[in-house]
């Protein structure tokens, strides 16, 4: 049922490239990074290499078996994130296996590392929301979307009280490039995005309106304290430099800093030292690349996403197998969402939320995660796609057949 022959020559293989150069890229700044710990910077890279080395076993596995028998594991795995996300929220759990850390209950401790539940959360949601448009046509109508804005809703709600409002936002990204890919009428998406823009902006006014008052209802503290932090630097009021505005504008005073070509490496670590710039080897990493890389660097960086998500979308367009397709385009949207928010944060153009930059930021579970996802694509992109299959997707005077024969 699931035999197809292999294609070794596939624009896979360039997504697995440009992750391992941008892990090895990742690797060298995380040591630049390290300046809490100067004589360690050589560890934290090391460890970092670990995890990447590790992470390429992870994607070459994940090759192995055809991608339609990983959808037979869809649901049990994104049950499973689920337990693991509420786990994560129990407050009498030992902190020996969940050690909240500036207020956030992100982690689990499994002894020789941590794992972040929600890194793979990101993978099962697109697996199982993959496997549900699959076989349906539903979603073509404006109420038909509410079943999969659900799907989505339940991990997302999870995941912000933990809190983490950057890895919940990559959710919505993610479904709405799954619907666009599955053929959801665009007049329906323009009209639930606009609703939901209003209701983003009426919640927005509400924090800040409740913020005046010192009250935090619906956003933590720190969320609010950003989001106004990006207000003001659009205004020109430096008056929190020191207090909320200090992470944002000591990363972009260390890009502005990397000139063209970047410092030297000596320079460039005692500048990050200066700065004492929070989270340099995951939050700001991408900061840390600018100083030290310049603007040639930060453009090389962005050519190696570019080719990473082309590349992506260029597997997607080849496969007939709507699973497969879906899979392809959550994944990508997942990491070019979070790629371009890490980079406008540091650049002061969003508010900070601790997203970080994929492959580059340190950090085992993103890691492994990340490289899951280049192993996912390479296995969409290693089976040929099946004769006699029609294209994916193709809607008409024949909409009403039956979705589980159409692609037959």
């Amino acid at each position: 049922m699931f035999r197809s022959q292999l294609e070794w020559l596939n624009p896979g293989w360039l997504v697995l490239i440009a992750s391992i150069l941008l892990a090895g890229i990742g690797a060298y700044c995380v040591s630049v990074a390290s300046w809490r710990d100067p004589s360690g910077a050589s560890a934290y890279a090391a460890r970092h290499l670990t995890f990447a080395f590790l992470g390429v076993g992870v994607a070459l596995v994940a090759m192995i078996p055809h991608y339609r028998r990983i959808a037979m594991f869809a649901w049990p795995v994104g049950i499973l994130c689920l337990i693991l996300l509420g786990v994560l929220l129990v407050p009498f759990v030992p902190t020996s296996i969940v050690q909240p850390r500036n207020g956030a209950r992100r982690w689990i401790d499994l002894g020789i590392t941590d794992f972040q539940p929600s890194e793979l959360a990101k993978v099962a949601y697109v697996l199982v929301t993959a496997g549900y448009l699959r076989f349906r046509n539903n979603y073509r109508t404006l109420l038909g979307l509410i079943p999969p804005g659900l799907i989505a809703l339940v991990p997302m709600a999870l995941i912000v009280v933990e809190p983490d409002l950057g890895t919940a936002l990559l959710f919505i990204p993610a479904l709405l490039a799954m619907l666009i890919a599955a053929g959801a009428k665009m007049r329906h998406l323009i009209a639930t995005c606009m609703l939901g823009a209003v209701a983003a902006g009426v919640i927005l006014v509400a924090c800040l309106v409740f913020a005046e008052r010192d009250q935090y209802p619906l956003l933590k503290r720190h969320q609010v304290k950003r989001i106004q932090d990006v207000v003001a630097r659009y205004k020109g009021d430096e008056s929190q430099a020191d207090e909320a505005s200090f992470q944002g504008m000591k990363a972009t005073t260390l890009v502005g800093a990397g000139g063209v070509f970047g410092q030297s490496d000596s320079k460039s670590r005692a500048m990050i030292r200066a700065s004492r710039l929070p989270e340099a080897h995951n939050d700001m990493i991408f900061a840390v690349l600018v100083n030290r890389f310049g603007l040639v660097g930060a453009w090389g960086t962005v050519g190696l996403y570019t080719l990473w998500i082309g590349s992506a979308l260029w597997v997607a367009g080849r496969c007939k197998d709507p699973f497969g397709r879906l899979v392809v385009v959550g994944l990508v949207a997942t990491t070019a969402t979070a790629a371009v928010i890490h980079m406008g944060e540091n650049l002061g153009v969003f508010p900070i939320t601790g997203i970080t930059l994929p492959f580059v930021s340190y950090g085992g579970t993103s890691l492994l995660t990340t490289f899951l996802m280049v192993g996912l694509i390479c296995n969409v992109g290693l089976r040929r796609p099946e004769y006699l299959w029609r294209k994916s997707f193709e809607f008409g005077e024949d909409e009403n057949i039956d979705p589980r024969t159409r692609w037959r």
